[in-house]
């Protein structure tokens, strides 16, 4: 089996491994399909495994920024995940995901995350469960009751926007010191702000994405870094409850419409899970925000079978809202990769313990508990 990049001419040829791994996709979504991937092409993030010359498998990183504790970094989204039916069961899943772990790495990519069809090759391979995407559906009469508190002006926004919404994607979530949510790069935030059927509309400090689906509406975002602006944005939304039956939004855990809803007694919640792996336990370390009261002095053993220069005893140390991860002789609790990555998610040292991903020395766990503390998010799926 032969690894390479793939190349414009592969396309076609990846549409037809997609379509017998997924199902066939819309004529509508293909070009804008094309569209997406063909970019990214160039930059070795699309890897194809090929037996001859006859594509089995592929995979492909997303260039992505993702909030941990109010601090981005750049992360490795992986999608396109697929393998023909006829190699199922050869090892080419494996195989491509491998490269494509240290294919992220090469890229700067300290951390990585999926969301997968399935999660036994993915934990094989280091990745854990870590949050989930939460798509909230409440009656559409229900956001006619949020009143706006102020005069904010709101006008439609297109791809030319695309900066602009980055800056307060950047805004909102250092502020709410939030964990887990992503952004693309401007090129993709151009791409997803040119979807003719969606209706996209910015504020100086927020914005909303959605779109009709029959008679309900779908919220992909809407955020928003003041109360004026979150309830002019979510009383426009509420404003075709006339026509709309429901509004199905991809919400924080905490999102503050569910404060601002007059009645809130039932609300369906769907939770589309993801999964989370440290590529570079220094790096990542490094990159993450933590809560600025709060230090730490422990030493944990990582086991990473897939990525050696991981496996050590790491000293973690955290202070005025910074960490570090430095090689040590100190004894300390066992972690596999996979539960280092929940740990960094927040996942609390009780739960790993439990779940076999953590074992030995308990003296730190309060203090792991606290430094790492998170609840991990997306609004997005990818």
């Amino acid at each position: 089996m032969e690894l390479r990049y793939l190349t414009p001419d592969d396309l076609d040829d990846v549409l037809d491994v997609r379509r017998r791994s997924f199902g066939p996709m819309p004529a509508a979504d293909v070009e804008r399909w094309r569209d997406l991937v063909t970019p990214i092409l160039p930059e070795g993030r699309y890897l194809g495994a090929f037996d001859g010359a006859r594509l089995a498998a592929t995979a492909r990183l997303r260039p992505f920024s993702q909030w941990w504790y109010g601090r981005p970094q750049s992360m490795a989204g992986v999608a396109g995940v697929t393998v023909n039916p006829e190699d199922r069961g050869r090892g080419v899943g494996s195989l491509i995901m491998r490269a494509i772990i240290d294919r992220a790495v090469e890229l700067g990519d300290a951390v990585s995350a999926l969301f997968p069809a399935t999660t036994p090759i993915y934990r094989s391979l280091g990745f854990e469960h870590a949050g989930a995407q939460h798509t909230v559906t409440v009656p559409a009469e229900a956001l006619r009751t949020i009143r706006p508190a102020g005069q904010v002006k709101l006008r439609r926004m297109g791809p030319d926007d695309a900066a602009e919404v980055m800056a307060i994607l950047d805004r909102v979530h250092r502020a709410a010191r939030a964990s887990g949510p992503i952004s693309a790069n401007e090129a993709g935030w151009r791409w997803w702000l040119d979807e003719p059927d969606d209706f996209l509309y910015l504020a100086d400090d927020g914005y909303v994405i959605y779109r009709w689906s029959g008679h309900d509406i779908e919220v992909d975002n809407l955020v928003a870094a003041s109360e004026e602006t979150a309830k002019a944005l979510w009383s426009m939304v509420g404003s075709s409850s006339s026509i709309a039956d429901s509004v199905t939004a991809n919400l924080a855990p905490d999102d503050p419409v569910l404060w601002l809803l007059r009645e809130r007694s039932k609300e369906q919640v769907r939770q589309t899970r993801w999964m989370f792996r440290v590529l570079d336990v220094p790096e990542a370390v490094a990159r993450r925000g933590y809560p600025a009261g709060v230090t730490l002095d422990a030493a944990v053993e990582v086991a990473d079978p897939v990525r050696e220069s991981n496996a050590a005893t790491w000293r973690l140390e955290v202070s005025g809202g910074t960490g570090a991860a430095i090689r040590s002789l100190d004894q300390g609790p066992r972690l596999t990769i996979n539960g280092f990555s929940a740990l960094y998610a927040g996942i609390p040292t009780a739960t790993l313990r439990l779940a076999g991903l953590m074992s030995g020395d308990t003296r730190h766990d309060e203090a792991l508990d606290t430094a790492f503390a998170a609840r991990p998010y997306m609004l997005d799926y990818f």
